[in-house]
């Protein structure tokens, strides 16, 4: 079959079967509750082959400013065949309507490809993997951790907001409570100053996103979650944060995959990069 005659159509509930089964071919860390996340708040467009899903790729708008791109995943069978282009452009002509900026994360490979879509580069983090349980780092932090209630979600929301450069609490409201032992929270002169939040993946815990003032909160905060959280770990972590990056080596994390964060037709960062340490995952920005 030409690549022309596969449609491209819209991924449902009924899919996800078939989803999950892209995510488990290509050693993706996502569950059927990251695909809700689309399914619910963005878009997931399909191309079908007969009754199966055999290509995807989602978009998730934030704040009406920015749209990510993620999840573009084919079938092995089918690489190479153009589907994938066709899909990005799909993406980017749906979020360019709306008004929006796509955004993506990109591994080496993939940026090489959007690159040629027009995509600039932003700025560079790196995937982080604990393995096994994580060492008790030297020098604990005197900030005092809370975990996250409900009378902290509003403000939590908010301060996200200001930084992330869009309210995203509908994604961080799919994230609660998917990894409760990481949902963190430090507190200075009575107001919000860092949080972190995680959940539960196919291959992996994933924590992130990690928001702070600086980089003392940050580390306070992984240093809670490097004590409740079971090992193996994924964190994504800005590499101009080396402090940061040099305390989670020294409890036992590795460094796995380099991504850049990309835009169409910009690289001026939305968010607030100083107190960006963590991402939330490269699908979900």
């Amino acid at each position: 079959m030409a690549v022309s005659d596969f449609q491209i159509g819209r991924l449902t509930q009924d899919d996800l079967a078939d989803a999950d089964a892209l995510v488990k071919e290509a050693g993706w860390n996502q569950t059927e509750a990251d695909w809700r996340v689309f399914l619910d708040l963005g878009s997931v467009f399909a191309i079908r082959d007969r009754d199966r899903v055999i290509a995807t790729a989602a978009t998730l708008p934030y704040g009406g400013r920015f749209a990510w791109i993620s999840m573009v995943l084919i079938a092995g069978e089918y690489r190479r065949r153009g589907l994938a282009t066709r899909l990005m452009e799909r993406c980017i002509e749906t979020i360019s309507a709306a008004g929006l900026v796509p955004i993506l994360d990109a591994t080496p490979a993939g940026r090489a490809v959007y690159l040629g879509l027009g995509f600039q580069d932003s700025w560079p983090f790196q995937r982080m993997l604990l393995k096994e349980r994580a060492k008790r780092p030297e020098g604990s932090s005197p900030l005092e951790v809370e975990p996250v209630t409900d009378k902290d979600w509003n403000e939590l929301c908010a301060y996200d907001a200001k930084w992330f450069g869009a309210d995203r609490s509908a994604v961080l409201s799919r994230l609660r409570g998917r990894l409760p032992e990481a949902e963190a929270l430090v507190r200075k002169d009575g107001k919000a100053a860092g949080f972190l939040l995680g959940r539960k993946g196919r291959r992996a815990a994933q924590i992130g996103p990690l928001v702070a003032d600086d980089s003392e909160t940050a580390a306070a905060l992984l240093e809670y979650a490097a004590g409740t959280v079971a090992a193996p770990v994924y964190i994504d972590v800005m590499d101009d944060k080396t402090a940061l990056i040099d305390r989670l080596k020294a409890t036992g994390f590795v460094h796995e995959r380099p991504y850049t964060r990309m835009m169409l037709g910009r690289s001026e960062s939305f968010q607030n990069l100083p107190r960006t340490f963590a991402v939330a995952g490269p699908e979900l920005g």
